[in-house]
């Protein structure tokens, strides 16, 4: 069957440039974008539970804006001024570079990585007399506290946002002919919204071993996987897929 629909379970770009519309442009289908997971903060109360003194840590280490939205926002609910003297540790550049929304960039010391947190490693290593704070959501991937831990990091997690199902009961009588996942929440989305989903003839995309693996889990087909070599990017396996089965 031909693709002509595709809904992304993603937010719909910011850029014009995404590689997404180029897509829709090049092969002629719909594409369409809706979160099917979204972040919600924890209150003050809750993080008191953990019993977290951000005044104990002189170092935060930072995976993703998420992380760092939520780290200024508990900071401003406690009351606690940030000090200047802060080291940030980012996973990535995109990461360090978002912190100018809420830090004068030059005048703080932030260092970050190429996107793993084994690249952040010997920076880190570099100020272990630091006591580090891990900013985190509540799907926090093992290997990061695994890696820290293997490093004899001094480190804590602090849970400040989670990641819940959003609504998508408007999406009821919607068909696509691709639905597109990037991670296993997305997946528990879909059911949790469907309880009686059925694939039939949709064709199901995901991105990563994780996502594949809930899909796989949950009793559906994978139709186009990525990344592989000979596509590295989800836009590249769904171009491929088109070409193949819209010249039939």
């Amino acid at each position: 069957m031909k693709v002509k629909t595709i809904l992304v379970s993603q937010p719909e770009p910011e850029s014009e440039k995404s590689p997404y519309f180029d897509l829709s442009d090049k092969c002629k289908v719909k594409v369409d974008f809706r979160p099917f997971i979204h972040v919600e903060g924890v209150d003050s109360k809750e993080f008191r539970q953990q019993k977290v003194t951000l005044q104990d840590y002189g170092a935060v280490i930072f995976t993703s804006r998420n992380a760092v939205n939520h780290f200024f926002r508990i900071a401003e609910e406690m009351r606690y001024n940030v000090p200047e003297g802060l080291k940030y540790f980012c996973i990535s550049e995109s990461t360090a570079y978002y912190l100018q929304k809420y830090v004068v960039y030059r005048k703080r010391k932030i260092f970050h990585g190429r996107q793993k947190i084994e690249d952040l490693i010997p920076q880190i290593k570099k100020h272990k007399q630091e006591k580090f704070l891990l900013p985190c959501s509540d799907i926090l991937k093992q290997d990061i506290p695994d890696t820290l831990s293997k490093h004899n990091i001094d480190f804590k997690e602090a849970m400040l946002y989670r990641t819940v199902c959003s609504d998508l009961s408007d999406l009821e009588n919607v068909n696509y002919d691709v639905l597109v996942f990037f991670s296993p929440a997305g997946i528990q989305s879909l059911f949790e919204n469907f309880p009686n989903f059925k694939q039939n003839d949709t064709r199901i995309a995901v991105f990563g071993a994780t996502t594949a693996k809930a899909a796989e889990k949950a009793g559906l087909e994978i139709n186009i996987a990525a990344p592989k070599p000979e596509a590295p990017s989800m836009t590249m396996a769904l171009e491929q897929y088109i070409k193949k089965y819209n010249k039939k």
